[in-house]
Order: C-alpha cells, then structure tokens, then sequence
C-alpha cells in the first residue's frame, strides 16, 4: 500500500509477500476494532455473508462473491479511511507545482504525503472522526474526488496488490465474522504511525464464538 514499486526478481518477492501480510493485517486488525464499536454494523456485514452463503457447504468464499458484499466493502473502506495501513507516503516532484496561495513546490523536491491527513479533511468528510460506513455508498461517493480516498496511494506508482490486498481482506473478513463476534474492551487505543499504522501496546478485543446456528 505504500506506492512502491518493487524490484524484479527475488527482491520483488519478498516485497509482495512482506508489504502485503503486514499492510493487510493492520487493516484487517483496524476494522475488527472498528466494527467492535459498532455492532450495529458488524451484524449487518454479518447477515450479508450468512445471505451470501447460506446454502452452500463448506462455506467458502469464491472470487465471484467479493461483488455480491457491497456493505461489508463499504465498512473496510471506511475503516482504511480512519486507520489508512499506510500513513505516509514519499513523491518526488517532476515538475514546479504552484500552490493555491501561489507558493511554489520546485521539481525535484521530495514531498512527503500524509494519508492520514487526507483522510481526515473535514472539507472532505464531514464529522471525519466518526465511523460511517455510508461514506462509501455509491450514491455519496459519486461526486467525491478519487484522490481524497488514497488508501493504495495513486497515480503510475500505486500499491501494485491492492486488488489482491482487498480480495483478500474482504474473504477474511468475511469467513471471521461468520464465526465470531468481536467486542470491544475498552480500551481506547494510541495511534503509533510507523511505515504501517499500529496501536501502542496493540489492538486488545474480545472475541466470542458464535453457535453452531450461526457457522
């Protein structure tokens, strides 16, 4: 999720497999917390995979069911929104960039680019502390621009695995939420921004089992 692009061979391997798992297990950690707060909309995510899968045994998610989950992808949005995996990214300009208020970023001058700050611009998301996941319904994000949303950075030299990188996440999510409910522990956590966005001291929920009715 960085924007890096990796190098070839064995090196570009080891960058795949080592961005990849530590991006989207703090992504994955950040909306289990999320949706812990917010029971509301965990069941619902809940019921859309139980409607999903109801009759089909084992319950295994197919590559052709991420489409048919649109509120659980609008709560992994959101939470990638609050809690980017991310936090910053490097770009190096290749041409002057004039500023509104006229200032000039010369070419050739390495910017860096806070995602957290992008993602919480009140101009942009109104409330942009709170979790709604109704940011994400095509109806509201029709309008908004595809560079206020920049989980997987942009441009030529975005996350060249986030369609794996949310494939993943979303069959993930999925399969343990219909297994488990998550419950918060009141715990509020600290946000350490590092090259991939943690909790000081981790991120601590309860987990329950859920009855055999449920799995």
């Amino acid at each position: 999720m960085s924007g890096r692009c990796p190098p070839s061979g064995a090196e570009a391997k080891l960058t795949w497999l080592s961005s990849g798992h530590d991006t989207t297990a703090s992504g994955l950690s950040w909306v289990l917390y999320n949706l812990a707060r917010h029971p509301e909309y965990q069941e619902r995510c809940r019921q859309e995979v139980q409607e999903l899968l109801k009759d089909r045994d084992p319950k295994e998610i197919e590559w052709d069911n991420l489409a048919q989950l649109p509120f659980l992808t609008m709560c992994l949005k959101e939470s990638l929104r609050l809690h980017p995996p991310a936090p910053f990214i490097s770009r190096r300009c290749t041409q002057d960039i004039v500023l509104p208020d006229g200032r000039v970023i010369p070419k050739g001058i390495i910017c860096m680019i806070n995602i957290i700050g992008v993602h919480h611009n009140p101009t942009v998301w109104p409330d942009p502390e709170v979790y709604d996941p109704f940011r994400f319904d095509p109806e509201n994000s029709k309008e908004r621009s595809p560079l206020a949303f920049i989980p997987f950075s942009a441009g030529p030299r975005n996350c060249i695995g986030q369609a794996f990188a949310m494939a993943e996440m979303k069959t993930v999510l999925a399969l343990m939420l219909l297994h488990f409910r998550f419950l918060p522990d009141h715990t509020e956590p600290r946000l350490k921004p590092q090259v991939i966005l943690r909790a000081e001291g981790g991120l601590w929920l309860r987990v329950e089992p859920l009855n055999a009715g449920l799995q």
